[in-house]
């Protein structure tokens, strides 16, 4: 029997990823941004509270980046999510890691996650209940040390993070179950 649990984001797994842009100084801010997701072949959809400090260099730059946080990198990705750009001028050099400007878009790429989409500014969708940015992926850029033979990222070497609403925790990919378009093929043939 199900047990109610009341009214919470209860979809799991949540992506961990870290959008980054240039300010009107052209300074790196990043933050840790859960609520996000492809929602067309080249595009992506960030929900983003208007005002945050990336929303804002985001809206002005028209450009940003996002990479997919590993389990590498854990820790400075959850500083991402716990640290405010609009509340710590150095957020980005306590870190310590490095960013080099994208050479598609007007945005700067964290060299330490090893997969990063450069994307340009779309759409700000801002109504009474959602806050977001969309974006046109204009390039993905990984680390040889995570694809595959085929070119392609392969989750078993990037140990991508994802984040659990439920318990507040971060887990990473697991082993391969099956294979997408190809497991339910047998209910197509009744």
């Amino acid at each position: 029997m199900k047990k109610n649990l009341g009214a919470i984001p209860a979809v799991y797994p949540m992506p961990v990823l870290m959008v980054a842009a240039y300010d009107e100084n052209e300074k790196v801010n990043v933050m840790n941004v859960a609520w996000g997701q492809i929602c067309d072949n080249d595009k992506i959809i960030l929900f983003i509270g208007e005002g945050k400090k990336t929303w804002l260099n985001i809206k002005a730059s028209k450009a940003f980046t996002v990479a997919i946080a590993d389990e590498t990198h854990m820790d400075v990705a959850d500083f991402f999510g716990i640290a405010s750009g609009n509340k710590m001028d150095d957020k980005f050099e306590r870190t310590g890691y490095h960013a080099v400007k994208s050479d598609k878009v007007h945005a700067p790429i964290i060299e330490e996650f090893p997969v990063a989409m450069e994307c340009e500014l779309l759409d700000i969708l801002d109504t009474e209940h959602v806050s977001g940015i969309v974006g046109k992926i204009v390039n993905v850029k990984a680390e040889e040390a995570v694809l595959s033979e085929n070119g392609k990222v392969d989750p078993m070497k990037l140990h991508a993070l994802m984040f659990d609403q439920f318990q507040n925790g971060y887990y990473t990919t697991g082993e391969k179950v099956g294979m997408a378009w190809n497991a339910g093929a047998e209910l197509m043939k009744k």
